[in-house]
């Protein structure tokens, strides 16, 4: 044993390590939800066996133990790296959220299990029944566990977890899927009306086919490299949506204390993966990103955001719920970014029809700009729509008119935030889209309030908008 240390002090080869320096660079990889490391002795009690336990989003399934390997030796050293890297289903944690390093010590270390934790004292005891079933303990307290043995020597593990996260791999949860642009999308519906998804880039909805119809544009050569920049399909805008400025600057909110924090145009969702926490594969799937160290730089709260998409006969449902899981209140204005598909030729003969609304745009320093009052219809190669925001004055609503059908945003329903605004834009001329995005609030609601919605620790709210098609 090494005695005069704490369970957080690692040392190994005469270097000193404190665990807090491997969470930073684990868990500063977007791929990381958690880590949690402890410090094994071998029989001779010298300090030869460290085990960590990861939680990790989609990608690191695929990685491996490449890249966080590789991390850890350009940030720290070549003595800090990882012999192996194993999967678990997270960290045990007590009430106040301290991880649980001594005890999962001694488990590893042979002890019974229900002799070193009590569960009513754990803020997720469900992840210690997962811990104690996988490494298995020995029978004679005091001595390592099988797994423990197995990494003995002069190596520690990285347990990263199984999550309910969709990756590019068909077998990770067996999940129903379809090969599109030599990339495995999620599919849920039927023959002739479907989505196709991706939440592994974003919970991005990539196709919505409507009784063989594509309502969604999807660019023929997507670079999946850069999924986050595509245009097309419907990225979705949280935690804020838009741009935000701090004194002019913009990517940048500042925090009631007044502390800025960097936050890119509508903020960090469309950049992450998502887990896949429902699915009905004939009529809906639920995504969800949660907090993480890729989130609390630029948003410093606990937040469960998910995405479920619902298909409908006529139609596709879609929510946008915000779980508080922290102990203070926290801004969001989530937002969506439907791109339409039209090509560019057909532009004059489309139009939006709103109901009673204020028209205006955002200033360059992040205000909202003057107000005039909207028209009740518009064709789409009207230059007032172009990066435009529509502002609700009466019951929310839209309706989008194409050659050969409509859509219809049904925005105004029970137990939905209100929807603040919606926000018209197309890159060019030539762009075979146009985009109709609802959004709760407006641009840098955060500093000047339009639309700012508060949810109070252990609340959710839901922003709720229904999209049918006719003809």
């Amino acid at each position: 044993m090494i005695y005069g240390r704490s369970d957080a002090t690692i040392n190994r080869h005469g270097i000193r390590m404190g665990t807090s320096e491997l969470y930073r660079v684990v868990e500063d990889q977007p791929e990381a939800l958690d880590s949690l490391v402890v410090n094994l002795e071998t029989w001779a009690a010298s300090p030869t066996c460290r085990c960590s336990w990861c939680c990790a989003k989609a990608r690191c399934w695929m990685m491996r133990c490449a890249t966080p390997c590789a991390r850890i030796r350009e940030a720290l050293s070549s003595r800090h790296v990882p012999n192996e890297i194993v999967q678990r289903p997270g960290v045990p944690r007590t009430l106040s959220g301290k991880k649980m390093e001594v005890p999962i010590k001694k488990l590893l270390l042979g002890h019974a299990p229900q002799s070193i934790a009590n569960r009513d004292a754990m803020a997720n005891p469900e992840r210690w029944t997962g811990t104690s079933t996988t490494p298995r303990a020995s029978s004679r307290r005091g001595r390592p566990s099988r797994l423990w043995r197995k990494c003995a020597g002069d190596g520690w593990l990285i347990m990263w977890p199984s999550l309910s996260t969709t990756t590019a791999m068909r077998n990770l949860l067996n999940l129903p899927t379809e090969d599109f642009q030599g990339q495995p999308l999620v599919r849920i519906g039927h023959t002739d009306s479907y989505l196709l998804l991706a939440p592994q880039h974003g919970a991005r909805l990539v196709r919505w086919v409507h009784r063989g119809q594509d309502i969604l544009y999807w660019p023929e050569a997507a670079d999946w490299s850069r999924p986050a920049k595509v245009r097309g399909g419907n990225p979705l805008l949280f935690p804020f949506i838009g741009r935000h400025f701090v004194e002019g600057d913009p990517g940048q909110w500042r925090d009631p204390q007044g502390t800025v924090h960097p936050l890119a145009q509508h903020g960090f969702a469309r950049d992450l993966p998502f887990a896949v926490s429902a699915l009905d594969a004939h009529a809906a799937i639920t995504m969800t990103l949660r907090e993480s160290a890729a989130t609390r730089a630029s948003y410093p709260f606990a937040f469960a955001f998910d995405a479920v998409y619902a298909l409908l006969p006529d139609g596709l449902e879609v929510t946008l719920r915000t779980t508080n899981t922290g102990t203070q209140r926290l801004p969001c204005y989530p937002g969506h970014h439907f791109y339409f598909a039209l090509p560019h030729a057909q532009r004059a003969a489309a139009s939006l029809a709103l109901p009673r609304t204020e028209r205006l745009r955002q200033l360059p320093d992040g205000s909202p700009g003057p107000a005039k009052p909207g028209a009740s219809t518009y064709r789409l190669d009207d230059a007032r729509l172009q990066d435009t925001l529509h502002v609700f004055r009466d019951s929310p609503s839209a309706a989008l008119t194409m050659p050969g059908g409509e859509i219809r945003f049904e925005l105004d329903l029970p137990g939905s935030w209100p929807w603040h605004a919606v926000t018209t834009w197309t890159e060019a001329e030539t762009s075979d889209f146009y985009c109709v995005e609802p959004w709760v609030g407006l641009p840098d609601a955060i500093h000047h309030g339009q639309g700012l919605r508060w949810i109070e620790p252990g609340q959710s709210e839901s922003a709720v908008c229904r999209l049918r098609v006719t003809g």
